[in-house]
């Protein structure tokens, strides 16, 4: 497993983050505890949750997991780096949600406990706390983060450290603004949804020998259905799975710090590793960019004259 820096922290992370959000709703409780041994084996460890992850309102089921997964012991929580995020509403009461420091302190204190952990190494929003070692945003516009950065500046603070934003060759809005203020800003950028929810994981060769779509999948085929023939056919040709070659697509990015990998099975995981030793040449990057144009580049350049 190859490692990298995490924005400007020092911290070092796994090029691939484990995403938990599967835990609960689509992987038992054991499968997952054989999930995270088997990243932890593969030196994967950088682990990414949410408070609201599992979907049950104020449960906050796939920290829990995580949290007694923790508490086997056997170092599982010093060989990690604990990543959650703060936001959704986790109760009833008219505070317990969104971005309030009232909401954030009792999340923050619940997440821990949740977690059967005395610190959290990246929480994800804007919010310095003394059991928080980084912060980092989710889902922020680019004047967001340098909103964020100009109110820790005036204040001496490190500000944020990662932004986790929605990225893969499907969507690449965030090259306009977002990625030039990572950079700008020394943020290392978390992509989540990397395969498009399954898009770029070979999705119209699946589809070609019969298994059924759901119907918000079927209208992305429908969508895509020109993009996709000319991208998988391109993939055979280089000989790689559709799903690796949208991760290292992203890994070839030196904004990016690790794609969130989301497996529901032990299998999936072990075919996501595969993207690490994959090398784009930049004439298939550039026939990449043909069938899944970006917005032309960074802003303003990409829409002024």
């Amino acid at each position: 497993m190859d490692f990298k820096t995490l924005g400007r922290t020092g911290l070092n992370v796994s090029k691939l983050c484990l995403g938990t959000m599967n835990f609960g709703p689509e992987t038992d409780e054991k499968s997952s505890y054989q999930i995270m041994d088997a990243a932890l084996d593969m030196d994967i460890n950088f682990f990414d949750t949410a408070n609201v992850y599992g979907w049950k309102l104020g449960e906050g089921i796939t920290e829990q997991i995580i949290g007694r997964w923790l508490a086997q012991g056997g170092g599982r929580r010093e060989k990690i780096v604990l990543a959650t995020k703060v936001y959704g509403r986790m109760g009833e009461a008219q505070n317990e949600g969104r971005l309030s420091a009232f909401h954030i302190r009792r999340a923050c204190e619940e997440s821990l406990r949740r977690l059967q952990t005395d610190h959290i190494d990246l929480y994800q929003m804007h919010h310095i706390d003394r059991k928080v070692l980084y912060v980092g945003s989710s889902n922020f516009a680019g004047w967001h983060i340098a909103q964020a950065q100009s109110a820790a500046q005036q204040r001496h603070f490190m500000g944020l450290v990662s932004e986790q934003s929605l990225y893969n060759l499907a969507a690449r809005s965030i090259e306009l603004e977002v990625i030039p203020a990572c950079e700008s800003y020394g943020l290392g950028l978390i992509p989540w949804s990397p395969l498009s929810g399954g898009l770029l994981a070979g999705a119209l060769e699946k589809a070609k020998k019969g298994r059924r779509a759901k119907e918000h999948a079927q209208k992305q085929l429908d969508e895509h259905g020109e993009q996709l023939e000319a991208y998988e056919a391109l993939c055979r040709e280089l000989g790689e799975h559709p799903a690796d070659v949208a991760l290292a697509w992203l890994l070839n990015n030196p904004v990016v710090t690790a794609p969130i990998i989301g497996p529901r099975t032990m299998d999936q995981l072990k075919g996501n590793l595969h993207a690490l030793e994959i090398e784009l040449d930049p004439e298939f990057l550039t026939r990449l960019d043909t069938i899944w144009p970006g917005p032309g580049g960074a802003a303003p350049e990409a829409y002024a004259w």
